[in-house]
């Protein structure tokens, strides 16, 4: 995709001015749906744990009001505190302990304990009343209430029945959580014996499953040691809990409830303030559950989004066709007539503004044509013009790679190598930019090249070594513009191993005993097939210097006489190529058709395949000038 065409711009731009718009709309929409949601759901959530809260605590409280029977009933306390039994004061003992029993809903079973005389009464909905006389208060009770507070409430675990084994294969066990009350001689704190009140789970449970969704929510009863009252997990029952999100500081929060956000999940809290304990309630909603209506609407608007781009990119592409394809068009057109194929056939695109321009250019090209006709024909002739048009063709190739090259290492660098590498870039477009001069140096092409394969070594990783064996008194010898460069450029066109590091390329000059220049390049790339090469051979043998006119024929006349002969029949047929619109021919065909407009039948090109691999590629050049000698040349070339 070409970012500078106005094709481009303009799909990216029709894109950006729809999309953009659309999904801005769609994520504030979603957020400020999901934010609503949110602050709904906390609302709700906040109302229906308060509610629970408040069930939960008249629960716990008349639990501890019916715990405070043995105070309230005068017999009852009577027989605590002198701990004299008979048959009217255990058949009022079992009374009391029914009506504890009875005063609270699912209660499992009431165990009372009489210090005076060792007694332990059980009260349970199976066995109905036991006794047990010279016994030792069941050991969890000290645990509990043997010192510090007067009541507490043990959490949720398995029943058991205080160590009377008659009631073992009657009594099952259920998950219970206890009211345990030390029963002290008022108004000294001497303990009198103990309480405990086992109420079944299910009474909270009744209570707190109309608080959550069980699918979807989590819900925890925890007392403030942060073991588990209540959960769902039944694994996690009467155990410390141990969550990334419980801290103990949460239990121990003087606010009556809050609420938190903490790994994908809204947590709200409700603290339990009851004379019997301090429970929380804690209720897990994932986040993913709170705004599923606005991921459901989010979906459908990606839905509609996807159906919507697709209907925008179809009517943006043809759009943008319609618009650009005619500016193509007449780019097309302008680079034949660039190319110097002035007889364009320009065809009319459309009646707007466009197809207006095109019409316009074709009638400025046929103005341009019949008022320099004459001249512009006379200027092909001119092998000035001749050998800047040849050169016109590398520039373009050549830049194109090369500026891919510093555009991938300015990207993935940050290190002056860059800077050596614009240099040398900005010495080849100096030197290729120089129209004025045809003729140059030996020298002064030798440092374009090294420019230019100091910029190949960079595309390549260094993965070829360049040599270069000249003589210094040849480097002022006079040579045609541009030539070393489309046959160096071939190895890495068509010879180089791109996957190997060993690539090797070399450029030898060596003065013949005939007095011309002999420039060989040699590399160890691939070869060319035997097919190919004997084509090659033949299309090179056809670029011959031939006179038009009769005046050369069979004469050796030198090279002024050639150059006033008029234009050449095979070099001329290159040209014609290039300028006629057909595709340029950059590499070997175009050097020697240069070389023999300046040298004549003097100049060679030989290529070969060279027995250990690669391609050899001779150059023969007359010799204009050389430093420190004569010349064999009269006439200046520049």
């Amino acid at each position: 995709m070409n970012w500078n065409s106005i094709r481009t711009k303009l799909i990216v731009f029709m894109l950006l001015a729809t999309i953009v718009p659309i999904v801005t709309t769609m994520v504030v929409t979603y957020s400020y749906t999901a934010k609503s949601m949110k602050d709904r759901a906390l609302e709700d959530t906040q109302n229906l744990l308060y509610q629970g809260q408040r069930n939960v605590t008249a629960v716990l409280d008349e639990l501890s009001r019916a715990s405070l029977n043995v105070y309230s009933d005068a017999e009852l306390y009577r027989q605590l505190q002198t701990g004299l039994a008979d048959f009217q004061t255990d058949s009022r003992v079992f009374a009391a302990m029914a009506y504890m029993k009875s005063a609270v809903p699912d209660v499992h079973q009431v165990y009372l304990y009489a210090s005076l005389g060792q007694r332990a009464t059980i009260v349970t909905n199976v066995a109905g009343a036991k006794r047990a006389n010279d016994t030792a208060a069941f050991p969890d009770l000290d645990t509990y209430v043997g010192t510090g507070e007067s009541t507490s409430l043990q959490p949720t675990h398995m029943s058991h029945t205080y160590g009377f084994a008659s009631l073992q294969p009657q009594q099952p066990s259920e998950r219970v959580f206890t009211l345990h009350r030390r029963i002290e001689r008022v108004p000294s704190n001497e303990k009198l014996g103990y309480v405990s009140i086992d109420v079944k789970l299910s009474l909270l449970t009744d209570i707190v499953s109309q608080l959550y969704d069980r699918k979807e929510e989590d819900l925890y009863v925890i007392d403030n040691n942060g073991f588990v009252v209540f959960a769902d997990d039944e694994q996690l029952l009467g155990k410390p809990l141990h969550k990334a999100w419980y801290n103990g500081t949460l239990a121990q929060g003087d606010a009556n409830g809050g609420h938190f956000e903490q790994n994908g999940a809204l947590f709200v809290y409700e603290h339990i303030q009851s004379t019997a304990a301090h429970w929380t309630l804690v209720k897990r909603i994932p986040t993913s559950y709170l705004i599923r209506e606005a991921n459901n609407a989010a979906a459908i608007n990606l839905l509609l989004l996807a159906l919507s781009l697709a209907v925008i990119v179809t009517a943006t592409v043809i759009v943008s066709l319609r618009i650009t394809a005619p500016v193509k068009q007449l780019v097309r057109y302008m680079n034949q007539v660039e190319a110097g194929n002035l007889n364009v056939p320009i065809q009319p695109t459309g009646n707007d503004e466009i197809g207006l321009v095109v019409v316009r250019f074709r009638s400025m090209m046929d103005t341009i044509n019949n008022l320099i006709l004459r001249e512009y024909k006379l200027e092909l002739a001119n092998k000035t013009n001749q050998l800047r048009a040849l050169q016109a063709q590398i520039n373009p190739h050549f830049l194109n790679n090369t500026i891919q090259i510093i555009g991938t290492l300015a990207l993935e660098l940050g290190v002056p190598r860059i800077y050596a590498l614009l240099s040398a870039l900005a010495r080849m477009m100096r030197y290729s930019m120089d129209n004025e001069t045809s003729m140059i140096t030996l020298r002064d092409e030798l440092a374009h090249l090294k420019a230019y394969v100091e910029l190949q070594k960079e595309r390549y990783e260094n993965r070829f070594t360049f040599h270069v064996d000249v003589d210094e008194a040849l480097l002022d010898a006079e040579m045609p513009k541009m030539i070393l460069q489309p046959v160096i450029e071939n190895y890495f066109k068509h010879g180089m191993d791109k996957a190997a590091d060993n690539g090797e390329l070399a450029l030898k000059a060596a003065l013949r005993d005939d007095g011309l220049l002999e420039l060989t390049v040699e590399n160890n790339g691939a070869i060319i097939s035997p097919e190919r090469l004997a084509v090659l051979q033949r299309e090179l043998a056809g670029v011959r210097y031939a006179d038009k006119t009769q005046d050369y024929e069979g004469q050796s006349a030198g090279r002024n006489n050639r150059e006033a002969a008029g234009p050449v029949e095979g070099v001329y047929s290159s040209l014609q190529l290039a300028q006629s619109g057909a595709e340029p021919k950059i590499g070997l065909l175009n050097v020697l058709a240069r070389l023999r407009m300046v040298y004549g039948e003097d100049a060679q090109l030989n290529i070969r395949n060279r027995e250990s691999g690669g391609v050899r590629i001779m150059l023969v050049l007359g010799m204009t000038a050389v430093k420190g000698g004569n010349t064999d040349e009269g006439v200046d070339r520049r």
